[in-house]
């Protein structure tokens, strides 16, 4: 699933380590959400998205998932 937190992270000036510890997470989680190796559940979703002042849909891309 594509993902805008490369560029939120990039716009805050935040490491990738630095959102892990806010949202509980490891530093790899979001290296992995970044690279579209891993897809967030539901709670992290709208932990990153609470996090960045936005909603899920502003921060995760829904329109490759059929069937919505």
């Amino acid at each position: 699933m594509k993902t805008k937190i490369h560029e939120l992270r990039r716009e805050r000036r935040i490491s990738q380590e630095e959102l892990a510890a806010a949202v509980g997470v490891t530093r790899q989680t979001i290296t992995s959400l970044e690279c579209e190796k891993y897809t967030a559940s539901l709670v992290l979703a709208y932990k990153i998205a609470k996090y960045f002042d936005k909603t899920i849909e502003e921060v995760f891309d829904f329109s490759d998932i059929e069937n919505l």
